[in-house]
């Protein structure tokens, strides 16, 4: 991965692996020593332009991501969209916003399947996630909860985000409930905080149902959600 230094209201370009990846940052720290933010879009969304109003009050530096195939990312050659990579997007922006100290921690907003992708990275990098918050968006829901058989395809290629292959992949891509919840127990076991993840989201597909019931998890507001990881 290799990034520039940035400023606010710029955009770093992550290179991670064969991919470019955006990342947005929309303003500044507003409190000395206050932990980044950053925010993941849901299925066919591009990073918000500035910060959105509901995280006005947060005391640090807010960021933004574009994942693979979406915004100012790199769209790859034939699609192979999977949460697992998206996921991989996430800890090359977790990365880099901890300029690769494993001390420091962010908290993560997603919305919609950077909902689903916020649990996973809450699990994979328990220490350096300060909370996960998961809010409604599209792609909330993803696609079977078992495993199904899968239909080939072609897509002609495309030259503008979003991939056609991601809205069509990442639309139907695995979603275990089992599988989901297993991220909450990562959290668990792994971060300082005794509820790491906060469930601010109306609809409720199995898996977030699954993740919903475990232990670890607060099912409260988006405000009051970010209240709790500011800190």
């Amino acid at each position: 991965m290799t990034a520039s230094r940035h400023a606010r209201g710029e955009v770093t370009m992550l290179r991670h692996g064969k991919v470019d990846l955006a990342l947005h940052h929309l303003r500044d720290a507003t409190a000395a020593g206050g932990r980044p933010l950053l925010i993941l879009h849901g299925l066919g969304e591009a990073s918000p332009a500035t910060v959105p109003t509901w995280a006005d009050a947060w005391p640090g530096p807010v960021a933004a991501l574009d994942f693979t195939g979406h915004g100012l990312s790199t769209i790859p050659h034939g699609g192979g969209y999977t949460a697992e990579l998206l996921l991989g997007d996430a800890d090359a922006a977790l990365a880099a916003l901890t300029e690769g100290d494993p001390a420091r921690s962010i908290t993560v907003v997603g919305r919609g399947l950077g909902a689903y992708i916020a649990l996973q990275i809450a699990g994979a990098r328990a220490v350096q996630v300060h909370g996960a918050i998961l809010v409604d968006g599209p792609g909330l829901a993803g696609g079977p909860t078992g495993p199904t058989s899968q239909s080939f395809f072609s897509l002609p290629p495309s030259a503008a985000t979003p991939d056609p292959y991601a809205l069509v992949e990442l639309g139907r891509d695995l979603r275990p409930p089992d599988y989901a919840a297993l991220f909450v127990r990562l959290a668990l076991a792994g971060s300082a905080l005794e509820e790491p993840i906060a469930v601010a989201s109306v609809f409720r597909p199995e898996w977030l149902d699954a993740v919903v019931r475990e232990l670890g998890v607060i099912d409260v507001g988006l405000a009051e959600a970010l209240a709790t990881y500011a800190g």
